[in-house]
């Protein structure tokens, strides 16, 4: 299959994976983890205790998806921000053989002046983030082999401090900032 049939097909699964998301999601606790960010530094679950949290799934060399999803977390940081929220923004590359550290800064770096609160995580192999992902997030990663774009799921996650991803959004809903700042405050009560 030549790359010209994989990017359509890629965009027409990203958009059913995408149209079956709801926002109301079952509890589930994800499991303990630790890998590296954009600043070459461990980060995991033990640096989240007790935090509230919004996690996506993203590639930095990303055609489609990545690029609108990223602009959209920035906005939320800074929606957070505004409403003096105590959140935290995790990026997890979908893409680890490609996507190193410094890659993932240069790509922040795009859509983000503040990194303080926000961490692109790799660090791991593709296979590890595919299990990661359908176990804990219930979503799909998947690289062909004929392209360099990979097929992931668009949501924007919700943990909870206890560690429990407790809902998820698509950005691509009218009312997602609304709804997840309206979800964060009725939670962090």
């Amino acid at each position: 299959m030549n790359a010209t049939r994989v990017v359509p097909i890629m965009l027409a699964v990203i958009v059913l994976l995408s149209s079956c998301s709801s926002p109301k999601t079952p509890i589930r606790e994800i499991s303990s983890f630790t890998f590296i960010d954009q600043q070459g530094e461990a980060f995991g679950l033990k640096q989240l205790e007790d935090t509230v949290w919004i996690a996506d799934f993203i590639f930095t060399n990303c055609e489609t998806v990545c690029p609108p999803m990223t602009s959209e977390m920035a906005t939320l940081q800074r929606e957070f921000k505004k409403h003096d929220l105590d959140v935290q923004f995790v990026s997890f590359t979908a893409d680890p053989e490609v996507d190193t550290p410094d890659k993932l800064k240069a790509y922040a770096a795009q859509f983000t002046d503040d990194e303080t609160n926000w961490h692109f995580l790799t660090g791991y192999s593709a296979q590890e983030i595919t299990t990661f992902a359908r176990d804990n997030f219930q979503t799909i990663i998947q690289k062909p082999e004929t392209s360099d774009q990979v097929i992931h799921g668009t949501n924007f996650y919700l943990i909870a401090k206890d560690g429990k991803l407790i809902s998820e959004f698509n950005y691509v809903d009218e009312d997602y900032v609304h709804d997840l700042l309206k979800t964060v405050k009725d939670y962090m009560k």
